[in-house]
């Protein structure tokens, strides 16, 4: 297993654009591989590589028990919205109420290049957002309206791990939106 640290709130990592992934080879698999294994060991319901500190467009998601990765995603979103808990592995322990929509078409392609389609509603849609706004440097509480994000941010703070001199690079012991069902 390739488990590797996780890149907590306030690392300049998980607020830059991730770059379209070009080159498909074994470095590639391996980025794939370890961000499924730390997915997996942390545990949580997606993982993005900026979270790893690599700033590539590449994601794991584990739903329903269904793992899986999407490269260069590109979703369209159902109208429909859904509101509910929403936590992140960067943010170890904190959950806070997320609009998001209720169903995503998301396409992409995998490990080796080949064109792929995942649909989902509910987890699956929420998870692949998620990732995907990791992807573009946004943070779900950045999706909160002011009052909501204001009470994350002092939440932030008060934990053990926000609002220090420098981010620290720690692996969650905390699920990212607790048990997969």
């Amino acid at each position: 297993m390739a488990v590797q640290p996780i890149r907590i709130f306030g690392d300049p990592v998980l607020r830059a654009t991730a770059k379209p992934v070009t080159v498909f080879d074994k470095e590639l698999r391996r980025l794939v591989k370890d961000l499924t294994d730390t997915m997996l060991e942390a545990p949580g319901a997606g993982l993005a590589a900026p979270q790893l500190g690599v700033s590539l467009r590449v994601f794991t998601y584990n739903v329903d028990g269904v793992v899986g990765h999407l490269i260069n995603p590109d979703l369209s979103l159902s109208e429909e919205e859904q509101d509910g808990p929403e936590g992140c592995l960067s943010l170890p322990g904190l959950r806070f109420d997320t609009k998001r929509a209720y169903g995503v078409v998301a396409r992409g392609v995998d490990m080796h290049g080949e064109p792929v389609t995942v649909e989902g509603t509910q987890l699956l849609a929420r998870c692949i957002q998620h990732e995907t706004d990791h992807l573009d440097g946004i943070i779900f509480v950045d999706r909160l309206d002011r009052e909501a994000r204001k009470a994350a941010m002092k939440a932030i703070r008060e934990t053990d791990w926000g609002g220090g001199p420098a981010p620290t690079v720690r692996i969650s012991p905390h699920s990212t939106f607790g048990p997969i069902r």
